[in-house]
């Protein structure tokens, strides 16, 4: 396999990674709920895409 022939200087390794930057998470609001939450993801009251998929996590049952 080649290997590189010097060792990479901290300052170029440093440059190449500033794009691997934290993302703000995507946030969605449901439309049964109300309620505030991540993409893709049901909500703490169990709703996904406006529909009741776990009735034992509601809060007022």
């Amino acid at each position: 396999m080649p290997n590189p022939k010097r060792k990479l200087s901290n300052a170029r390794r440093d440059k190449r990674r500033t794009h691997y930057k934290g993302e703000n998470p995507t946030l969605s609001v449901d439309t049964a709920s109300g309620e505030t939450h991540l993409r893709h993801r049901v909500t703490a009251d169990g709703y996904y895409k406006g529909k009741l998929v776990f009735p034992h996590m509601r809060k007022d049952v």
